[in-house]
């Protein structure tokens, strides 16, 4: 982050707009307005806070003119405070730089501030627009201060706690509702701690209090649920207050207090919703924005739902205030677009005895949006089907296909296979828009809708939306140029994301070999166009920063259209705001620009830091500290070699942090030894402790990294509440540090046998934290609970114990009925049941061989995508399951594509033998294979083979679109017959086999292949060695002892894994220093070992991002001509003790004169 100017520093203009240290003008007390006389005496007292709010009140009402400047010049010497311009600016700079660093001495300031001055700082956090106090030649931007108050760390708590404090006596309610709203807004949500309550007003105007309960729903998902609890509360006891009943019998929740409470109307008792007088709830559900509100109870329990849909079902609703239908005198639901009020209520609808096929089909449509609720996914899925049933009765699923909205999703496979091609073809529309649609799913729906059409148009095709992905490979290489042009600039587009890599590669290929390349490959837009050869793009004379700005790039493709553009440009600067172009700039690049220009457009780097691998970072620091070190952003330090670090004093450590804290040090600090001399010095900073909620503000993501000792011991109690809610996002804590979280919940909330339902909910992230025994009581009294933090685990492998309290949780509340009609030795077994599988998930790795074996054959259909997904099976558990499918479909030799696709990692179990039996004539089916990346060097063969005598090819006929699609198994090709590869369909593909990890004698083969697209190893540059990932592993001793060091950096680090020992050891001290941190990083413990001590020191240096790397042959036209700056040695430590005054000072300069 760049050193950023404090929220008031712009005061300064009055000491930097002069270049002398006194002026007297006589009488100057009496010259000089009270309002100013203030000002100055404020100054005098070191109070600029103060001095800053009354010169923006006397600006408000007055004209300021020539003259005022040199008034209070002379009236702070006519009080005998000799200023020099540059001590008052050093003193004002460091006391500025204080306020913003040291957030709870501003809050202190601000309530020291006087009654005008307070309601001025207020006023000026309420300004909507950029406004700017324009002095004549100097220009404070007022908008820019707010905008950097409300974002600065621990600032905005202070602004909080202020306006909570004193804003309510000074200005009108609205005002300060609407102050607190911004700042809530731009918060994480830790504010709102369950004790903020006690501080909220309660006597607010109706407006007011409307206006801030909005506030709070808005920021319902960022809230905990004890907060959340804590605001109901509050607002339901100024309602209760505020109402007319006069007794108990009376309930205080009308129409309008609903809608006040919005979302938080879920935490209204069972018996409280059951007193709701019906006139209320009738009205309620009247209003225009009912539906909406009713749309987002996303955390609503099946309980509560069923309770408001009672009190709603026993009102007299009026439906002529509504679209919709009532039919008189029925006491159900018998209607046809009520559902449509409900909101998310429908999805738990239970009175369906009367309904007839029309409403039950309303529902259906209805139900799409359950998919948002938290939880109770099973029961909806349920509801579901049995709607289903009710909506097909007397009628074929033909003929209603079209009008079961996302049910379809339940249909099973020869459900969808007695589907007619034109059932499908007139019901495309609905189908087109589901979501959640299975891999095999797709296949047979799309087959069946393209069976009707006699040709594959850009019609036909942009009709498909999400069933997009089931069109063959070969279908899109069928399709008209043209036609395929369309589809890539229609709606439809947004789904290419969804096909396999062979799919993508079979489109480009047609859109390549259409004769006009240049303006076919402009056409792909987003991450698809990632999928462009370099060799392509270097066919393309039409390219400029305009077009590549919403494409995604590789880094091989930056490097290479950087560079490009770069020689015919005049504008170099257009290039770094371009998109992902920013991955292309290298060293030289950055080494050629001039420090002006580094300076103005740093904040584009900064911006696409997400982009930027570790050796650009480190090439940033590195230019940064030659050119501007005083005003260097500090968390480039921790990209430099650790001994940087020590150079931070004590009085810079909260700009370290803030700095620090907004990065994440995982990707910028790579070497595990570095990293603990980054976080020893963070401990240095804070004195090893935390002392309050402020100091987590300004950690900001370095609190992932805290030693488990400070977690244990140096949290203060202030600071816990939090510091958990930080420490909930930390993506992978520490065996230590998890241990010392577990021990500090237990300390603060005991143990889990004791939790309540909001605790429960708050500390579902660090469920996984507990022993089975612990987490045995959460599975029985909150099984929800604990099925929703599951599902958020959806990406990761939770502990067993964890998944052994959700699957124990799940079998205890299901109906655990052994099949009348057993299988044989699976009497009096409880198979897993539909339901079980849906809601276990990851937890489904826990089923016993015996309960997988005794499955039910339509369970198993139904299901058998979800097992497929299923990470922590074991080879047992996948045997077993495989055996069923042979069970289920009959042996492999009679298994269809869609069968195949829906195996997923049970797929694994196939033996050879099985393997061959497939029918692998397919590009697509191969691709659901080869998504598994576990195959066996025997398995992987097989699959291979398996293609090339199925589909009739020889490799010399292979396309480029097999080549992908194959995979992994390519790397079991016999190394003979890679040469035989046709070169103009290796050329489009050499991106992906280079992320393939194959034998070395393979990838040698490969990179010979590559010698002839790009020439020998000699000639490559950094996009080619980019490109070739994985393939440049295939170097011989001699060819990557000839790579210039300068090329080191952009080896793949997957293809610097990949160099054998023998090989990798021949590189230079050189090369291997040159290797940047993120190579370096990647160099094996075999590796390693074959060193010498120099290679060792030189490997170290590359871990600790010394700078090595020359850049004499910088291109010129990186940016204008670089200018010389003075600065110490390269290596020497920083100067701090110009740092307190210094950036502010010069970016004031910068933005006054």
């Amino acid at each position: 982050m760049s050193q950023e100017p404090t929220t008031y520093s712009l005061f300064l203009f009055l000491f930097l707009s002069h270049g002398v240290s006194s002026y007297t003008v006589p009488n100057s007390r009496q010259d000089l307005h009270p309002l100013l006389q203030k000002m100055a005496e404020e100054i005098i007292d070191g109070s600029y806070l103060n001095a800053l709010l009354d010169l923006i009140q006397f600006q408000s009402s007055h004209v300021w003119t020539d003259d005022l400047s040199h008034r209070v010049l002379a009236y702070l010497n006519s009080r005998n405070v000799a200023f020099t311009i540059s001590s008052l600016q050093a003193a004002v700079g460091n006391h500025l730089e204080q306020r913003l660093h040291q957030p709870q001495k501003l809050l202190e300031d601000l309530r020291k501030t006087d009654a005008q001055q307070f309601r001025t700082a207020m006023k000026c956090l309420l300004e909507d627009k950029k406004d700017r106090l324009d002095l004549k030649d100097i220009i404070i931007d007022l908008g820019e201060i707010r905008e950097r108050a409300l974002q600065s760390p621990g600032v905005n708590r202070s602004l909080f706690l202020i306006t909570l404090e004193r804003c309510f006596q000074v200005l009108n309610s609205l005002e300060c509702v609407e102050i607190l709203g911004k700042v809530l807004r731009g918060s994480s949500g830790s504010f709102l701690q369950p004790d903020i309550t006690e501080r909220l007003p309660q006597d607010l105007r109706e407006d007011a209090f409307k206006n801030l309960s909005a506030v709070f729903k808005d920021l319902y998902d960022k809230t905990s649920a004890h907060s959340q609890r804590a605001l109901y509360s509050w607002m339901s006891g100024i309602l209760q207050t505020s109402s007319n009943a006069t007794d108990d019998s009376v309930s205080w929740v009308t129409a309008e207090n609903l809608w006040i409470l919005g979302r938080y109307m879920v935490h209204l008792s069972f018996e409280e919703i059951m007193r709701i007088s019906p006139i209320e709830i009738g009205l309620f559900i009247s209003y225009d924005n009912a539906t909406k509100q009713l749309d987002t109870v996303y955390d609503i329990t099946p309980e509560l739902a069923q309770a408001f849909l009672e009190r709603i079902s026993s009102s007299n609703f009026n439906m002529r205030n509504t679209s919709t239908i009532h039919r008189q005198g029925l006491g159900l639901w018998a209607l046809e677009l009520f559902p449509k009020v409900l909101g998310l209520l429908v999805c738990f609808y239970d009175d369906l005895e009367l309904l007839d096929a029309t409403v039950a089909q309303v529902l259906l449509h209805q139900m799409i949006k359950c998919s948002h609720l938290r939880g109770f996914q099973a029961g909806v899925q349920k509801l579901k089907a049995e709607l289903l049933d009710i909506a097909t009765e007397n009628q074929t699923l033909n003929e209603t296909l079209g009008s079961l909205s996302d049910a379809v999703v339940g249909l099973t496979y020869s459900q969808l296979e007695s589907l007619s091609p034109e059932a499908v073809h007139g019901a495309i529309s609905t189908l087109s828009q589901v979501s959640g649609w299975a891999k095999s799913q797709v296949i047979i729906l799309s087959a069946k809708y393209l069976a009707h059409e006699k040709v594959l148009s850009f019609y036909n095709v942009s009709q498909m939306g999400a069933l997009l992905a089931g069109v063959s490979t070969q279908a899109f290489c069928s399709m008209n140029c043209k036609d395929l042009s369309q589809v890539l600039r229609s709606a439809v587009s947004q789904y290419l994301s969804d096909l396999s890599p062979a799919q993508q590669q079979g489109i480009l290929s047609k859109m390549v070999e259409a004769g006009d390349t240049a303006s076919g490959i402009v056409e792909i837009q987003g991450a698809f166009f990632k999928e462009v050869s370099l060799f392509d793009l270097r066919r393309q004379p039409g390219f400029n920063s305009t077009v590549l700005k919403d494409k995604e790039l590789g880094r091989s493709q930056a490097l290479f259209l950087y560079e490009l553009l770069l020689k015919t440009t005049r504008r170099p600067e257009e290039l770094l705001s371009a998109g992902q172009l920013v991955k292309g700039v290298t060293c030289s690049h950055i080494d050629a620009m001039s420090t002006d220009f580094f300076l103005a457009h740093f904040q584009d780097f900064q911006n696409n830091f997400a982009l930027l691998s570790p050796y650009q970072v480190n090439c940033l620091a590195w230019k940064y500290w030659e050119v501007s070190r005083l005003s260097m952003p500090p968390f480039l330090l921790a990209a430099l070699p650790a001994r940087y670090l020590a150079s931070v004093p004590a009085s810079q450590c909260v700009p370290f942090l803030i700095s620090l804290g907004k990065s994440w040090l995982d990707s910028l600090v790579l070497d595990s030894h570095k990293k603990t001399s980054v976080l020893r010095k963070v401990q240095q900073c804070l004195d090893n402790s935390i002392a309050d909620e402020y100091t987590v503000d300004i950690m900001g993501n370095l609190l992932c990294h805290l030693p488990a000792a400070i977690i244990d011991r140096g949290i203060s109690p202030r600071a816990w509440a939090t510091a958990l809610h930080g420490l909930r996002d930390c993506p992978d804590l520490n065996p230590k540090q998890k241990a010392a979280v577990r021990l500090k919940l237990l300390g603060q909330y005991g143990l889990p046998q004791h939790w309540t339902a909001e605790t429960t909910k708050d500390l579902g992230p660090f469920l996984v934290l507990f022993s089975g025994d612990e987490l045995s009581s959460i599975a029985t009294k909150f099984p929800e609970i604990l099925l929703q933090a599951a599902s958020k685990m959806a990406r990761t492998l939770p502990p067993k114990e964890f998944l052994w309290a959700v699957f124990g949780s799940v079998r205890n509340s299901s109906d655990k009925i052994p099949s009348s009609d057993p299988m044989p030795g699976c009497h009096g077994v409880a198979a897993p049941s539909s339901d079980d599988i849906f809601k276990l998930a990851e937890a489904n790795a826990c089923w016993a061989l015996k309960d997988l074996r005794c499955m039910e054959e339509d369970t198993f259909i139904r299901t058998v995508e979800l097992l497929g997904a299923v990470q922590g099976f074991s080879r047992p558990q996948l045997m077993t399951l495989k055996e069923k499918a042979i069970q289920v479909w009959d042996m492999p030799s009679y298994w269809r594509e869609h069968h195949i696709a829906s195996l997923g990692r049970i797929a694994l179990a196939l033996n050879e033998s099985e393997l061959e039996q497939l029918n692998l004539s397919s590009i697509d089916t191969v691709a659901f294979l080869t998504q598994q990346t576990e195959w066996s060097p025997r398995q992987a063969e097989s699959i291979l083979q398996g293609f090339l005598d199925d589909s009739g090819y020889n490799i010399q006929h292979l396309k480029s679109f097999h080549l992908v699609g194959l995979g992994a198994t390519l790397c079991a090709i016999n190394i003979t017959e890679i040469p035989l590869i046709k070169i103009s369909e290796f050329r489009v593909v050499v991106a992906r086999i280079g992320t393939l990890l194959c034998s070395t004698h393979v990838l040698a083969e490969f990179k010979r292949k590559a010698e002839v697209v790009f020439g020998d190893p000699t000639e490559w540059t950094s996009p080619v060695l980019q490109e070739l990932g994985t393939i440049a592993a295939g170097l011989t001793k001699a060819e990557l002892r000839m790579l210039d060091k300068d090329l080191m950096p952009y080896f793949q680090p997957s293809a610097i894994k990949c160099l054998p020992d023998e090989i990798f050891k021949e590189l230079s001290a050189e090369q291997i220093a040159s290797l940047g941190p993120e190579n370096a990083a990647a160099v094996t413990h075999a590796q390693r070992r074959r060193l010498s001590p120099l290679q060792l020191q030189s490997l170290q240096q590359a871990l600790d991002g010394a700078k090595t790397h020359s850049w004499q042959d910088a291109p010129a036209s990186a940016g204008p001509t670089r200018t010389t700056s003075s600065r110490s040695p390269a290596g020497a430590p920083l100067s701090w003790d110009l740092w307190l005054g210094c950036p502010l000072l010069v970016l004031m300069a910068k933005l006054l004169w």
